[in-house]
């Protein structure tokens, strides 16, 4: 999904960064905020609890389980975990570009079959290149709200003097 900020960030103000990560639709904190909250209250509790309503024998207890738990985190490293998924995550966001339907190629090579220098072939050429971004219109407008919220109809369309 297309969203526009260019706005919001060219408009900061104090604290601007902090308003903009809570108006972003995409963003990791309204994703995970649930869990950040589940995992503080569980934090506090524990803390909590063995700073103040355990003995000292159970917190020495408590102190070898944490111990005991703590050799296990390092049988495998945390940054080869990361790198697999940062190296998925790029692939899968490259492959999404190199998706996109870029009209400059194609005007490249209407341009090479397509000779003439004369008024009919500049024509031709700039009706195919009409056409090509008609099309890319037609179909970022089923994927991109701002295009959608822009050209909602056909008549917007021939307003704007992209359809004749």
């Amino acid at each position: 999904m297309t969203v526009t900020y260019t706005g919001k960030v060219a408009n900061a103000r104090l604290c601007g960064f902090s308003r903009l990560l809570l108006y972003w639709r995409a963003s990791i904190y309204k994703l995970m905020y649930k869990e950040i909250l589940i995992f503080i209250t569980l934090y506090t509790l524990i803390s909590i609890v063995y700073r103040f309503f355990l003995a000292e024998w159970e917190k020495r207890w408590f102190e070898k389980v944490a111990l005991y738990c703590e050799a296990f985190t390092n049988l495998i490293p945390l940054s080869f975990i990361l790198g697999f998924y940062v190296a998925i995550v790029v692939t899968r966001w490259w492959n999404q570009y190199l998706s996109i339907p870029w009209p400059d190629t194609i005007m490249m090579y209407v341009a090479t079959i397509i000779e003439g220098i004369d008024e009919k072939g500049r024509l031709f050429r700039r009706t195919v290149m009409r056409y090509l971004m008609l099309g890319s219109l037609l179909v970022f407008q089923g994927t991109s709200p701002a295009i959608k919220k822009r050209f909602p109809t056909v008549d917007h369309l021939v307003e704007a003097g992209r359809l004749i």
